[in-house]
């Protein structure tokens, strides 16, 4: 795993060596092990290396032809054996041991296409000096990111934004029609992001530079079977899911350094666990976070688990105190606001295993976006169920058990819950019925805007955004796969695989790899009927049945618990200094996003300890994140490239 980053220079002389440096260096904490840079007439590469694979000889950028293909790479070809296996029956000789290589042969043998045969997880760039073309390309499910930017002169791309900041050109304003998006879903709709001028390269999707023009295209989309050509034989399709998993998983072990696995004592990281060991033995390493609070910690599934797999566990124990002091750093890393403190135990964990010796760990994200496990899939489920018959009392009492721990929902009448989880026709005719609840909830916090903000924002609707954005066949699929393709294609490449896995993984140089999104596994999934994946409210149901006898009963049967960690009250406990200067008066309103007696309201609700709700605790965690991210990017970016050249940067509202 590493970084990545480039320069097309659009006219004029070749890409200034100086500033490619300066986006490899602000990459350095992807890849510690190697930099490496190269200038080919307009284009420059720059890369820093994590050694995974070929350690000797998988330097890159990585060229062949003559020098006529370049390539700098993040991430892994997990089939590279077998593709080079085949390239080399076509004449292809190989001067590497490495997996970077044989995207190069694969690209002169099939060009653009090449990207179908690839079983992995990736961004790269391929400058074809002969065609004088730039190839750009991520991952089917988005679990490598990939950034990109355009200047007077030149077209920019690289991991993480930070690097296109590190070139004085580059505009770090906010966009606030995606702190509309992140303030309604939790994420940016691609290609956008928090930056005004900033896009990323959605998932499943290529890209050209050439002729001075980009050009997008998708090559993969997760689609679904209508409900009436699904297979439904559920012990054939038990034995389906297993050998996928296991393939998914073997190939996911290949590396020539050590691989760990992050083991949460949940159904999904104890199955890929399980299945890991049975093909490394007692060897494998597993890690795992535990909390003070009772309502986050599973540390008790996690030393059962541990114990039946027999591997060789540890543990990073993370406070409120631990989530406030490293959410900065946090922020740094995720580029964007986010709404709750879930990526901050993550960042520590992955220093736990960096700190342990390892660069690879195996997880189990994917199984509850593809394979029916989120509560809010049978949530919805319990919605339609009263909607057909909206006066009943009884169907109701269904919401109240689904959130037990929830004190707002377990006091209201049924009135306010119809009104609260939309039960109405004209809610059911709604392409995102599932997530009307979530949204509004969440939209809620856009009260705290600013005047000025509001009024820019006055035309815009997020939900038009996302709707515009959705697939032609997403109106004819099943309303739980409707469900599933949301989670799967917004908030698991824009939140759970980016803020939560690469970015707090990557901090620490360290690789997450995983089974649940090999997309023979995904569209495997994709062709289920949502019967298999949910049976009345048994969540997951097809992929419990895999993991019989594969994991502890207990961890089988057990109701699934969404991953969450100390929110709001984490920042007032023993309040850091950064907090206070952040939400105060003077800092909200020379940032201009919030309004100022609004946010004094809330921290004084949290310093009281008046504040309890989900609402109050995402409007904290998403102020305070936005706060940082200006603080850190938009005027820390400004005043260190006033230093490079003479500029007028207003500071007004207007210029966010």
């Amino acid at each position: 795993m590493c970084g990545i980053a480039g320069i097309r220079k659009l006219y004029g002389g070749p890409p200034d060596p100086v500033w490619l440096r300066n986006m490899a260096a602000a990459l350095a904490h992807r890849g510690p092990d190697e930099t490496g840079a190269h200038i080919d007439g307009p284009m420059g590469l720059a890369h820093t290396r994590l050694s995974i694979i070929d350690l000797a000889g998988g330097q890159q950028p990585m060229s062949i032809a003559d020098g006529k293909l370049w390539i700098t790479f993040n991430g892994e070809i997990f089939n590279y054996v077998e593709l080079k296996e085949e390239l080399i029956q076509k004449g292809h000789a190989f001067a590497t041991k490495s997996d970077t290589e044989v995207i190069l042969h694969l690209y002169q043998e099939e060009g653009e296409n090449c990207v179908q045969r690839l079983n992995g997880q990736w961004a790269f760039a391929i400058w074809d000096a002969r065609a004088q073309k730039l190839f750009l390309s991520r991952d089917r499910l988005g679990v490598r990111p990939l950034f990109y930017t355009q200047t007077r002169d030149s077209f920019l791309f690289a991991s993480e934004i930070k690097a296109l900041l590190a070139w004085p050109d580059v505009d770090s304003a906010l966009d606030l029609q995606a702190l509309d998006q992140i303030f309604t879903f939790w994420v940016t709709v691609p290609p956008r992001t928090a930056f005004r001028n900033i896009s990323q390269l959605p998932p499943g999707h290529s890209a050209v530079v050439e002729h001075g023009q980009l050009r997008v295209w998708p090559y993969w989309n997760l689609e679904y079977a209508p409900e009436n050509e699904a297979d439904g034989d559920e012990t054939r399709r038990t034995e389906e899911l297993l050998d996928l998993l296991l393939d998914a998983t073997r190939i996911r072990l290949r590396s020539d350094v050590p691989v760990g696995a992050y083991l949460s004592g949940g159904l999904d990281s104890t199955l890929i666990t399980a299945l890991t060991a049975g093909l490394v033995g007692d060897r494998l390493r597993t890690f795992s976070v535990s909390f003070d609070d009772a309502e986050f910690d599973e540390s008790e599934y996690q030393r059962e688990a541990s114990s039946f797999l027999r591997t060789q566990h540890s543990t990073i124990h993370c406070t409120r105190d631990d989530v406030a002091a490293i959410f900065p750093a946090v922020i740094r890393h995720t580029e964007q606001p986010i709404l709750r403190t879930a990526p901050a135990p993550m960042f520590l964990l992955a220093k736990l295993v960096r700190a342990s010796g390892f660069k690879v760990v195996l997880t189990g994200e994917g199984a509850d976006e593809t394979m029916g496990g989120y509560d809010i899939f049978k949530e919805a489920k319990i919605r339609r169920f009263w909607a057909r018959n909206p006066q009943s009392r009884m169907r109701p009492l269904l919401l109240k058990r689904l959130y037990p721990y929830m004190d707002g929902i377990q006091r209201q009448p049924p009135a306010y819950l119809k009104h609260f989880f939309h039960v109405s026709e004209s809610d059911l005719a709604s392409p995102f019925f599932s997530h009307l609840p979530r949204w509004e909830l969440t939209a809620k916090l856009k009260a705290l805007f600013s005047r000025e903000v509001t009024a820019e924002l006055h035309n815009h609707t997020a939900l038009g955004d996302l709707e515009r954005a959705l697939p032609q066949a997403f109106s004819g699929w099943d309303s739980f796969n409707q469900a599933e393709y949301l989670e799967a294609m917004y908030l698991l490449p824009g939140y759970i695989l980016s803020s939560q896995g690469d970015r707090m993984a990557m901090a620490h140089s360290v690789e997450g790899r995983y089974p649940f999104l090999d997309h023979r596994v995904v569209e495997f999934a994709a062709k289920l009927p949502p019967l298999l994946k949910m049976k009345v409210l048994d969540q997951k149901h097809l992929l419990k049945q895999a993991a019989d006898g594969r994991v502890p009963e207990s961890i089988q049967k057990r109701p699934k618990q969404p991953y969450r960690a100390p929110d709001g009250a984490s920042f007032f406990s023993r309040p850091a200094d950064y907090v206070g200067e952040m939400l105060s008066e003077g800092c909200i309103a020379k940032h201009g996003v919030f309004d100022p007696q609004a946010v004094s309201a809330l921290a004084a609700k949290f310093r009281s300890g008046r504040a309890s709700s989900v609402k109050d605790n995402m409007a904290l965690v998403g102020i305070l994140s936005t706060q940082l991210l200006l603080d850190q990017f938009v005027y820390q970016s400004r005043e260190r490239n006033s230093l490079c050249q003479p500029t007028s940067q207003p500071t007004s509202v207007a210029s966010l």
